[in-house]
């Protein structure tokens, strides 16, 4: 409608005023004036002289007339407002009716994307802050695919590296053979208590070391335990039998317990990567750039490259001795990945904001090595999360465990739902369940809504509200609909089929909420455009509001009229199919009943 009335604008200043208009304003009406859609009659004058209310009536009046859908029209000041007709938004309602995955692009005919998140280290289990990381990276790739792109989910899994030998060091001294299987934890956390415990011996050790004279710094260079991990991981890097065997053990009783959580929080990836595999990429990259003049080698024999002039600093990429960086790590990974996927013409990399300069230098590295696809590189950058407890401590103990957090999740939600009988009638086992929906959808979406940007100050209770813009909130509004269409004795398979019928004067609410429906499909857009989920939680929020206020104002089953009862049935229906459409977008179950 947008692009006709744009067109239509264009015709009737040329046709009444004899100029050419490069562009037209348009806008949705404020909620305060009458009207759908308002052209903005200001950016005019620079074109068209002339009081700007005689100019929007004269506007007015010939798009009355070019245009069937427009109903009537009023000018205040220099805006004009239009109020669609009746069968302007019927017709609209039976195409959004009758689409398949209405505001889903079909056909991934816009380029291959490859989308990285979790990236977790093989010492610790999953925190909060990797819950965010996923839901963000594992939204924005079902946001990209809803666009129309071909999306490849990964993650490259850190395995390699000191912290790792940390983990595996404490267990060879204080495990006593121990197994997941002998314990009954999942083996993340197994190798997580590992880790911790090799911190509280080197603090101890330290500790001693100065209380034998030595300076701190000193001390926590010399603790026998840090040398004893440093050691095992030169051997490890030797290829070392006994060290390699120990760490493909540990490593894989942290992937099955990976695996555990990612199913519970409903993620899945495409291809893995591994730093053990990838850490050695680059090295001949670099080689390559130096004699391209890309990069330069100081007198040490190290290689840098001088980036200041695009406003940054030197960054180094090659150590003295030949050893890689990071850097060069993601450099030859970039590439590994694209030979992998030739299709691709974009990454986007979801790590934590404190790595922003580390993504800016490695994009322009990769645009100065000559790749294309470099200039479609982004780096899904978000904020911390925060509890009211404070911060957390990996080290130390204190991080808030994925897999616990999930479960006080449903338990938050159980206790809620208890105070307000919400499920009264439901056998134990379908409570369980739904405890598991309600509390992981308050968490996603109490994430999900906020601008991935921004630092999040979690709170669980606030997130179980019933009310307000959180997961149960929605939740609860696509359950009522459910509901009603059972009531209704709702037909799916004639779902398509009965509007075609109506000649009915639309209720101001039936008209809001086709408005609203009307929008989803340029919010996946733009969501997929700015790699924000927010856009979709929010949009959905608005659709929910948009319904309850429908559903307090007008009369659905006891609406007398047939065919009035009808269609505000298959409106109901079909607000509850995008609901469950935007929240699967950011991976949140809807419940049928609740």
């Amino acid at each position: 409608m947008e692009h006709q009335l744009i067109s239509k604008t264009k015709e009737a200043v040329n046709t009444l005023f004899g100029v050419e208009l490069p562009a037209v304003e348009l806008q949705p009406t404020r909620k305060d004036f009458e009207g759908d859609i308002t052209v903005v009659i200001f950016p005019m004058l620079r074109y068209v002289k002339g009081n700007p209310e005689k100019i929007g009536q004269a506007l007015g009046e010939f798009l009355s007339e070019a245009l069937p859908e427009v109903d009537r029209f009023n000018v205040i000041k220099g805006f004009l407002n239009l109020t669609l007709s009746d069968e302007y938004y019927l017709g609209s309602f039976q195409d959004i009716q009758t689409a398949e995955d209405y505001g889903r692009v079909k056909g991934e005919g816009q380029g291959a994307v490859m989308v990285e998140y979790s990236s977790p280290n093989t010492n610790k289990p999953l925190h909060l802050g990797h819950i965010r990381n996923n839901l963000l990276g594992y939204s924005v790739s079902e946001i990209l695919k809803a666009s129309g792109k071909k999306v490849y989910k990964t993650q490259i899994i850190n395995d390699r590296g000191i912290h790792i030998c940390k983990s595996m060091l404490a267990w060879k001294r204080y495990g006593k053979g121990e197994t997941p299987e002998s314990t009954g934890l999942k083996g993340d956390k197994l190798v997580g208590n590992y880790y911790v415990a090799f911190d509280k011996a080197y603090k101890k050790e330290v500790e001693q070391l100065m209380a034998e004279g030595r300076s701190r710094e000193d001390a926590e260079q010399q603790a026998p335990i840090l040398l004893e991990a440093q050691e095992m991981l030169r051997r490890w890097e030797a290829g070392d039998e006994e060290v390699v065997s120990l760490w493909k053990t540990m490593n894989s009783w942290v992937y099955t317990g990976f695996e555990e959580t990612y199913s519970r929080l409903g993620v899945d990836f495409d291809k893995l990567y591994y730093e053990s595999d990838t850490y050695l990429l680059g090295k001949e990259v670099v080689e390559d750039g130096l004699e391209k003049g890309v990069f330069y080698r100081k007198e040490d024999g190290s290689v840098w490259i001088d980036l200041t002039e695009d406003g940054l600093d030197e960054k180094i990429v090659l150590r003295a001795d030949g050893t890689a960086v990071y850097m060069t790590q993601d450099i030859g990974t970039a590439i590994q990945r694209v030979k992998d996927f030739p299709d691709i013409d974009g990454m986007v990399y979801t790590v934590g904001n404190e790595q922003d300069y580390h993504f800016k230098v490695l994009f322009l590295i990769l645009k100065k090595l000559g790749f294309s696809w470099a200039e479609h590189l982004y780096h899904l950058s978000y904020g911390m999360v925060d509890l009211p407890e404070g911060k957390m401590k990996s080290r130390e103990g204190t991080v808030v465990d994925a897999d616990d957090l999930v479960e006080d999740m449903a338990h938050t939600a159980e206790e809620i739902s208890k105070e307000l009988g919400k499920l009264d009638g439901y056998s134990e086992e379908e409570k369980k369940e739904l405890y598991h929906i309600i509390g992981l959808g308050a968490l996603k979406y109490f994430i999900l809504k906020v601008d991935p940007r921004k630092r999040i100050l979690f709170n669980p209770e606030e997130s179980v509200d019933f009310q307000g813009n959180t997961g149960p909130f929605i939740q609860y509004t696509y359950a009522r609909i459910q509901s009603i269409l059972r009531k209704a004795d709702f037909d799916k398979e004639n779902f398509d089929k009965i509007s075609t019928k109506y000649r009915i004067r639309l209720h101001l609410k039936e008209r809001e909420l086709i408005k609203q429906l009307l929008l989803f499909p340029a919010i996946v857009q733009e969501a997929a455009e700015q790699f924000s989920p927010a856009l979709v939680a929010n949009y959905t929020y608005d659709l929910v509001k948009e319904f309850n206020s429908f559903y307090q104002q007008v009369t659905i089953l006891g609406e007398a009229d047939e065919q009035i009862r009808d269609f505000r049935v298959n409106l109901s229906a079909v607000v509850g199919e995008v609901i469950r459409s935007g929240f699967d977008l950011l991976g949140i179950q809807v419940p049928e009943r609740m």
